[in-house]
């Protein structure tokens, strides 16, 4: 089956919103990743929101992520209003480094959201060691590293299908994986508006929590399905990612001889306007300015 005969098929059906498309491809990804539940959202975005909800996250509490990603992170642990705590990366592999995670660790710390930049996997084992000890929760940022079958270490795993992504929707689209079935009972009343599952159709008159419009829709599933299977016969590499001292020079070079090129994550998230509010400073963590001076990336497509 092809794109457009899934999508007709969606249409035929007539049923758009959480129908058999969704179950079917949260299964295949469950099962891809040898997790026990997959809850699909509209977006990865979502799915990092929702997993914090889930955890109970909230006001007051910090939860410890990196500053040289995109604002997804640092953005949705906000949003549950709690802190977000940033510790510097490895310059080579522009990872949060696991070695200064300890240092940052507080009583108000409830969690470590890594995230699996450009593809790569952190340093999970050190992670959860850490995390373990001091009895946090590890939510998994994977928004670029699926297809990776190193990372699913931690208590949720997120994942975004935004068009852009190895795997990518028509739109946007996410998911959540997990093996404990408290937390993915919560991510699933949180999608669908808090509702009482146990209660079926009539579920989201009787709503459990305040939650959220945040569900994969079936044309995207059925998308998403198509496109699945050709990903696990040959995964899309989309970008060969480098540091160089003279990137305005190479990004001069590759854009002269037509090369497609991106630079990521020119300025790290703590010096954003928008967290100004954390009293981070220019100079807290040099490795992450370091990196968003010389970190380029190369388009590939195949």
């Amino acid at each position: 089956m092809n794109i457009y005969q899934a999508i007709k098929k969606v249409l035929d059906n007539g049923w758009f919103i959480l129908g058999e498309e969704v179950k079917a491809f949260e299964k295949e990804v469950a099962d891809y990743y040898h997790k026990k539940y997959a809850i699909g959202v509209n977006s990865g975005t979502d799915a990092l929101l929702l997993s914090l909800e889930a955890c109970g996250i909230k006001k007051g509490d910090e939860v410890i992520t990196t500053p040289f990603t995109f604002i997804s992170p640092a953005e949705v642990i906000a949003r549950c209003g709690a802190t977000p705590v940033f510790v510097d990366i490895n310059y080579r592999d522009f990872l949060i480094d696991s070695l200064l995670i300890g240092q940052a660790i507080n009583e108000k710390t409830k969690a470590i959201m890594p995230v699996h930049l450009f593809g790569q996997c952190c340093d999970m084992g050190e992670i959860m060691r850490i995390a373990k000890e001091y009895g946090l929760y590890v939510i998994e940022d994977a928004a670029q590293a699926f297809g990776n079958k190193n990372i699913g270490k931690g208590d949720l795993l997120c994942f975004s299908f935004h068009p852009s992504k190895s795997l990518g929707a028509c739109g946007d689209a996410g998911i959540v994986l997990t093996n404990n079935k408290k937390l993915a009972d919560k991510i699933e009343s949180l999608r669908n508006h808090g509702a009482d599952l146990s209660k079926g159709a009539i579920g989201k008159y009787h709503n459990l929590y305040l939650g959220y419009n945040s569900r994969l829709d079936e044309i995207q599933a059925a998308i998403l399905r198509v496109k699945f299977q050709e990903f696990k016969k040959q995964p899309i590499k989309r970008l060969y990612t480098f540091r160089t001292p003279n990137r305005d020079l190479v990004q001069q070079y590759l854009d002269k001889m037509g090369i497609d090129n991106k630079i990521y994550y020119s300025k790290p998230l703590h010096l954003l306007p928008v967290f100004k509010y954390l009293d981070y400073h220019r100079g807290d963590f040099p490795i992450a300015e370091k990196a968003g001076k010389e970190v380029i990336s190369v388009n590939i497509y195949e």
